[in-house]
């Protein structure tokens, strides 16, 4: 509003919300879905580039704004000089039965805010050789195998770059995973037939990719009486999305709100 010079009469309630600080990237959805239904409640026509510097968001990555935007799987260019939203410069549909299996420990929060930016800092430069090595994997490998549905090339190429990553962040999150818990799941996952292992951003949360819901089910269960035991360890299937944001105007019952409130 203040970026705006407007004075908007709005009361916002959240009824879900991503958790914050997990390594989902939930506070630039949560802004970017803020700046979307204010726009578009009082007619500002302002696209999502549009917002996203207004609410601060895209200073390093532009994944956050285009999975907002489109959906799917996008590869982020990165940061130029004059770059005010880092470049989508590819962008391609998952396999509608491809799923997900997120693994989360709710003990642990990933690195944010102050502590974010100096691991930032901290970290030395990353190997040219290395960044070219993975910018082929990707290029060459991963995405070539998305746009055939080959999960196993695809699921290996993945598994390569966040290994890579990780050992990269590792002395700024304690080890190629932030939670050992997390780590050992997915391990466990692995050798049961999971594809793509890695770590979301800063973690805690892990991932995998299965072949498909049934398949993903199973695994889930077989994960979760193997470690029953580890307090905070959670299991959830997730389905990749294809399209973005959707924004539903509705008019208000204001007397059943006026009800509820008093």
């Amino acid at each position: 509003m203040s970026a705006l010079g407007r004075d908007f009469g709005v009361e916002i309630h959240v009824r879900e919300a991503i958790p914050g600080h997990v390594g989902l990237g939930s506070g630039t959805q949560l802004e970017l879905a803020v700046g979307m239904a204010l726009s578009r409640l009082y007619g500002l026509d302002l696209s999502i580039r549009d917002l996203a510097p207004i609410v601060e968001r895209g200073a390093r990555s532009g994944i956050g704004i285009a999975v907002f935007e489109q959906g799917g799987l996008v590869v982020d260019g990165g940061r130029g000089e004059n770059s005010v939203n880092p470049p989508v410069i590819a962008r391609l549909e998952f396999p509608v039965e491809w799923r997900f299996i997120l693994v989360f420990d709710e003990r642990d929060l990933g690195l944010h805010g102050k502590e974010e930016i100096d691991a930032f800092r901290s970290l030395p430069v990353f190997p040219a050789a290395e960044a070219a090595h993975l910018c082929h994997l990707l290029v060459m490998k991963a995405l070539p195998a998305l746009v055939e549905g080959d999960i196993r090339s695809f699921g290996d190429a993945i598994a390569e770059l966040q290994r890579s990553v990780g050992d990269y962040f590792a002395p700024a999150q304690g080890g190629r995973f932030t939670s050992a818990d997390v780590a050992e799941a997915l391990a466990y996952l692995e050798t049961r037939g999971a594809f793509g292992i890695g770590q979301s951003s800063w973690g805690p949360t892990g991932f995998c990719l299965v072949e498909d819901a049934s398949r993903a089910e199973t695994l889930i269960s077989s994960a979760r009486r193997q470690f029953a035991g580890a307090a905070g360890l959670r299991f959830l299937l997730a389905s990749p999305r294809n399209t973005g944001a959707e924004v539903i105007m509705e008019r208000a019952d204001v007397s059943r709100e006026r009800a509820i409130r008093s």
